[in-house]
């Protein structure tokens, strides 16, 4: 392909699918290693904006029969279900049982609009994102513990694009794309017949671009914090389409009211309870098209009234160009978050660790199931990591924990999403392309 072709304007009719496929010609390509952009401090190069942006997806392609990713030395891996419907979103009940969110984004209209919304729409079904959501949670039940479900039951169904899931006494919330809604729950239940009650609404269509909304309980139940992300990359579609998004929310289950706990996070999904310190944390992905090497994504503790730089910065003062107006009294407030991922990995899931069922270096820290990335090359994420924990923070580079979801021709065989710990200490991970769900458990105790 000539080189001048990186400097065309968006194409028209026709053309798009000749444009498509000239796309991974076209952006840049990584200089830094993967781990510069890991850590504490990770390594913060200039902007690299590029006319046309880097697109290098992995068609998703699903798993051969008997194949399966690869767990880190000590460890064994089972397929607790398989057959799912791009399983997303994990949540394990007291009892053990294992809620399932099947979903998928809902139909956005107004984001698919234009030619590059119409190239975004192509790449995103081409890295397996494109399947209609089956809007519905499945329970798993292991009863006999030897790692594969042999209870499936339809548990809640007719839902909108779910994702988060929390039980607070006898009510299971649900965070839909465009409420958070409730049902009345009983242990050992495998399906609810109740329809869902609406506690509030959340910020949905028409454009809705993160449409995952994740919801979690404070520990004493009072309050739930529900994630929020943002309506573009970099507010192209102004500031008002942006209002209440990019934020954390809190919210009082019992009014139905809710505040901004923190904001400036530009899509935050997974977020846990810290043990020890009882700090609130969630991974973030953060923005894209300008350059394989930024911005890292990232995990941190979420401040109450913090406000973390999206979409006037990124990383603390480190100002967007692209943003316009810029709000510099924002931008001198922005907290720098806590560890670096990695750019572009695209944290979803986390789930802190718990108890000693795993080997002593996975003991303290947090997994984190990092989606993978379309914006970079080479690849990144497409992986669950560990990033271990001294004194409450981050402390170390993030260590492989499953892999294998790229084949050696650059195919993901499969994505983690959501992750939790079940009830025996096994680390469970919810695969979207590969439509199962994983369980990761020490080889003594399989």
């Amino acid at each position: 392909m000539p080189a001048h072709a990186c400097t065309r304007r968006w194409p028209t009719g026709a053309l798009c699918l000749v444009f498509l496929g000239s796309l991974a010609a076209c952006g840049d390509t990584a200089k830094l290693a993967p781990t510069a952009g890991m850590g504490a401090s990770p390594t913060l190069p200039a902007p690299n904006k590029t006319l046309l942006p880097t697109v290098n997806i992995a068609p998703a392609v699903g798993w051969a029969e008997g194949a399966m990713p690869t767990a880190t030395h000590g460890l064994v891996v089972t397929a607790l279900a398989t057959g799912l419907a791009h399983p997303r979103w994990l949540y394990v009940l007291p009892n053990g049982d294992v809620l399932v969110a099947e979903s998928n984004a809902p139909p956005k209209p107004e984001d698919g609009k234009g030619i590059k919304g119409w190239v975004m729409k192509k790449v995103m079904a081409k890295a397996g994102a494109g399947v209609p959501s089956a809007n519905r949670i499945t329970l798993l039940r292991d009863a006999d513990g030897d790692g594969q479900a042999e209870t499936r039951t339809v548990f809640l169904q007719n839902l909108n694009s779910p994702f988060g899931m929390a039980l607070v006494g006898n009510e299971l919330y649900v965070a839909n794309t465009d409420a958070l809604v409730r049902v009345p729950y009983q242990g050992g239940e495998t399906a609810i017949s109740a329809a869902p009650v609406k506690v509030l609404d959340l910020p949905g269509g028409p454009i809705n671009h993160h449409w995952t909304k994740n919801v979690l309980a404070s520990p004493d139940g009072s309050k739930l914090y529900v994630t929020v992300g943002s309506n573009s990359n970099v507010a192209e579609n102004g500031m008002a389409a942006e209002a209440g998004r990019a934020a954390i929310w809190e919210v009082d289950p019992k009014s139905g009211t809710h505040r901004i706990f923190a904001s400036g996070l530009r899509n935050p999904n997974g977020m846990g309870w810290a043990p020890g310190t009882g700090a609130l944390w969630t991974v973030v992905n953060e923005r894209d098209e300008i350059g394989s090497d930024l911005v890292p994504d990232y995990l941190t503790s979420v401040k109450d009234g913090a406000f973390y730089g999206w979409p006037y910065s990124y990383y603390g003062q480190h100002v967007d160009a692209r943003v316009q107006p810029q709000r510099p009294e924002l931008v001198a407030r922005a907290v720098v978050p806590d560890y670096a991922l990695g750019s572009h990995v695209a944290p979803l899931g986390m789930a802190f660790s718990q108890g000693g069922a795993m080997p002593p270096a996975l003991g303290s820290g947090v997994f984190v199931g990092e989606h993978g990335s379309w914006n970079r090359k080479p690849h990144s994420g497409y992986k669950v990591v560990f990033v271990p924990f001294a004194n409450g923070q981050p402390s170390g580079l993030p260590m492989d924990v499953l892999t294998g979801f790229l084949n050696d021709e650059g195919q993901a065989q499969g994505r983690p999403v959501g992750v939790a710990i079940d009830r025996r200490g096994a680390l469970l991970v919810a695969d979207d392309v590969g439509n199962t769900v994983w369980r990761v458990a020490p080889a003594a105790a399989h």
